[in-house]
């Protein structure tokens, strides 16, 4: 699957073990990640300013990540087509990735639960889908 993973979810993979560290390295592991220089510096400055993740730290993850992912510039999408105009920019990186799905906790882009062919999944609901895809 081509997937994008929310700046949230990746800071919460890096600020406690649990679901989205496993989601996140399910993604590194089995799909092609899809990120913008917009959401890697959302991270960034998320990690070193709120987080007070030291900086080389965030440096390895974030060009690990950047590795193993396919970097994009977000396609225009209209500005109202979510009512958190910050979070159009995922949505124009899955038009533009045509991505399978974007992987979330943001009420704002869960409530749309898709854009065109794109899937919009909380952490959870990836991993469940996973597992059912595995033993299917």
């Amino acid at each position: 699957m081509r997937v994008i993973v929310d700046a949230n979810v990746a800071i919460a993979a890096v600020a406690a073990r649990g679901l989205c560290e496993a989601v996140v390295e399910l993604c590194l592991e089995r799909h092609q990640l899809i990120f913008c220089a917009d959401l890697i510096v959302e991270m960034r400055e998320k990690l070193t300013r709120k987080l007070k993740v030291p900086p080389p730290t965030v440096a390895e993850f974030l060009k690990m990540l950047c590795a193993h992912a396919e970097m994009l510039e977000p396609a225009a999408v209209a500005r109202n087509i979510c009512r958190d105009p910050d979070d159009v920019m995922l949505l124009g990186l899955a038009e533009a990735g045509h991505a399978d799905a974007i992987i979330t906790g943001d009420k704002d882009l869960l409530v749309i639960k898709s854009y065109a062919t794109t899937r919009i999944l909380t952490p959870r609901e990836f991993w469940e889908l996973h597992k059912q895809v595995a033993r299917d």
